[in-house]
């Protein structure tokens, strides 16, 4: 057949081949990979094919993929020495859209396992976006096939024709469109290749230069790579000048076939808690870049983590720049997640120094996982994972497991108590942690945000309660030592003040060196969590706390006595003191003039027992009008007379001693 033919796309074939060109592609580089692919894909059917059939023609020289620049007549021309077409087969593939010989082939060779990159036919017509004609020439490697000669400029029909190439394979020429000349720049190809092909297994030479490494790094065994190398890859794909704390590789042949070498950074990314920070996955389809930042190969909890992963099984759509959401995905994603969990854990077993510096940089991000985990398996590896400061420490950087804890326990113990607060120095002083202290209880701390979903989604630990000692009442037991006595209405008058600032007031047998604290509702909101949620503009109704005031404290007790002697004018301004005292030990001043007057009462009172007589101010000023509270200088009046309780003692306004 000498002459040519001309045939038309029909209309389907027509509007496919307009949304290929303008639409399906986010990138119009990615021509040069779609048609390398393809070029890839006849070389591993030559391979093929010529194990079945002994007249095959054998080409010419080792298999290879060739790209020319012509400058002079703005062509760019891609050739192979692969399997090359028939006339039949390029009316077949070539002039019907979406119906690929690569599909065809795989299909017939289901049963055997073999490498072949293209599943869909529409590839090819990629190279329409940078060309406005396309001329493909080829030679089959069937002896008695002449070659073949097609032609289309994208739009409705093609040309077909005899021709001759003479060795067997490919020669794909692009006439490039007047927008494409940087594609006329070799160094511009070289950088292509190297992005998105430069692991495909045959040479791509660029000119004289060849621009790939045909042997992947994780295609290659384990035991034969060094940490060099493995650090030297690191580097290339993550941009990190810093060595990776650690990585696995490994690869899988069931129930997905795929490869993986994924890192651990030394660091957290800069960029790790933003919300559309980089996701340092490269996802590979066959040794072909599909995704460079696939983030849905593993859960937000994981992040950090960065590597490649390359996959046989994987189903991508038309243009393959999407990876279809399948139970195969599904199963990559869980087993990757499994393989890093796994290896954590080992280090933390084997190199506690290791892990350590591990958790110190994405401990924050791993616990997020305690909360959004659905695999129990998983669940179980992260909290076996999770770290906390505790009071076993003085300081921030001493942490323990969840087994150091129970480990340390006493038999008679049987919850593990963990209190979260806005920063350190805040957690290891608060006043909860008085009656812990005294008794030797370990208490978990923490100051990540986090930790106020994790604790609670951890539940139990070896069958110990997860419990928040910042919540409810707290039972440590029989206690040997002797709380005085304070009047039996005490807590409820302090309550009747403090209406509408706290829910209740009690006596607390939390609290040792305190005067008092304020408590969560056991099934409340804590008010840290409001306290969040105010900082992620999403506040919550404000909930009323409990106070919980220590009996045994100088303060509770003068304000018992003044109760007793209905000296209401400086008993009141003492029950918001509690209330006061209680807010700053958690950094919160609501009413600071308030308060300030509050202490000038306490200030005459305990002036009046030391026996201290008030002086004028040369300037006096005009006492500011209280908001439902009585004036310091109505205290100082009441107070000349009576006596008053300090530190135990009743003494009257000299400062002599009453009574014990």
């Amino acid at each position: 057949m000498s002459e040519s033919k001309t045939l038309p796309f029909n209309a389907e074939v027509r509007q496919l081949l307009d949304l290929v060109i303008h639409s399906l592609y986010s990138e119009r580089e990615v021509f040069l990979r779609e048609l390398i692919s393809n070029a890839s894909d006849a070389l591993d059917k030559a391979r093929v094919v010529a194990l079945q059939e002994q007249d095959f023609v054998a080409a010419a020289g080792e298999p290879r993929i060739d790209i020319r620049v012509d400058s002079v007549n703005r062509t760019i021309t891609l050739s192979d020495n692969g399997v090359g077409l028939t006339h039949a087969e390029a009316i077949d593939s070539l002039g019907t859209i979406a119906r690929s010989g690569t599909k065809a082939f795989a299909e017939a060779l289901k049963e055997q396992k073999h490498n072949l990159i293209g599943q869909f036919g529409v590839g090819f017509y990629a190279a329409f976006m940078v060309a406005d004609r396309v001329e493909v020439r080829s030679q089959s490697g069937h002896s008695d096939s002449p070659g073949v000669i097609w032609t289309c400029d994208g739009t409705t029909e093609y040309t077909i024709s005899q021709g001759e190439r003479g060795d067997r394979g490919t020669d794909v020429i692009l006439h490039l469109r007047e927008d494409s000349e940087e594609f006329l720049d070799e160094a511009r190809l070289k950088e292509i290749v190297k992005r998105y092909s430069e692991f495909v297994g045959y040479p791509i030479f660029v000119g004289e230069d060849q621009a790939n490494e045909p042997k992947a790094l994780w295609t290659r065994s384990p035991s034969e790579v060094d940490d060099e190398e493995y650090n030297t890859f690191y580097g290339q794909i993550s941009g990190d000048f810093m060595p990776p704390a650690t990585h696995l590789h490994w690869s899988a042949d069931a129930p997905i076939q795929y490869k993986a070498l994924l890192y651990v950074p030394s660091a957290a990314p800069h960029d790790m808690n933003h919300a559309d920070g980089r996701r340092d996955i490269k996802l590979y389809a066959r040794r072909v870049l599909i995704d460079d930042a696939a983030a849905f190969l593993m859960p937000d909890y994981l992040r950090f983590i960065r590597g490649v992963v390359d996959t046989e099984d994987l189903q991508l759509n038309v243009s393959r720049e999407l990876v279809q959401q399948t139970a195969t995905v599904d199963k990559l994603r869980s087993q990757l997640t499994s393989k890093v969990l796994r290896h954590l854990q080992s280090i933390a077993k084997k190199d506690a120094e290791a892990y350590t510096g591990i958790w110190e940089a994405f401990g924050g991000v791993i616990k997020e996982g305690l909360h959004n985990v659905s695999s129990s398996k998983d669940k179980e590896r992260l909290i076996t994972l999770a770290r906390f400061n505790s009071t076993r420490s003085d300081d921030a950087s001493g942490q323990v497991s969840l087994a150091q804890y129970v480990e340390a326990m006493s038999e008679d113990q049987d919850t593990i108590y963990y209190l979260v607060g806005t920063d350190h120095a805040a957690v290891s002083r608060s006043p909860h942690l008085e009656a812990f202290k005294r008794k030797g209880i370990e208490v978990l701390l923490s100051w990540d945000t986090v930790d106020e979903w994790a604790f609670p989604s951890i539940e139990t630990f070896q069958d110990k309660k997860l419990v928040s000692i910042s919540r409810g009442e707290v039972d440590l037991g029989d206690d040997d030592t002797t709380t005085p006595d304070v009047s039996e209405d005490l807590a409820g008058w302090i309550g009747t003040i403090l209406e509408g600032e706290v829910s209740s007031v009690r006596t607390s047998n939390r609290l040792t060196n305190s005067a008092s604290v304020l408590v969560d509702d056991q099934f409340g909101v804590s008010n840290n969590m409001q306290r969040i949620m105010r900082q992620l503009n999403q506040a919550l109704p404000a909930a009323q706390r409990i106070l919980e005031i220590n009996p045994s404290h100088a303060l509770v007790r003068t304000l018992d006595q003044l109760h007793k002697d209905d000296r209401k004018s400086e008993a009141e301004p003492l029950a918001w003191l509690l209330l006061d005292q209680a807010r700053l030990v958690e950094g919160e001043v609501r009413d600071p003039v308030g308060l300030v007057q509050r202490l000038q009462v306490l200030s005459t009172l305990a002036a009046q027992a030391l026996g201290v007589s008030p002086q004028a101010a040369p300037h006096p000023e005009p006492a500011a009008e209280p908001a439902a509270e009585p004036a310091a200088d109505a205290a100082t009046e009441a107070a000349d007379e009576a006596p008053v309780v300090i530190d135990g003692e009743v003494l009257d306004a000299s400062g002599a001693q009453l009574s014990e």
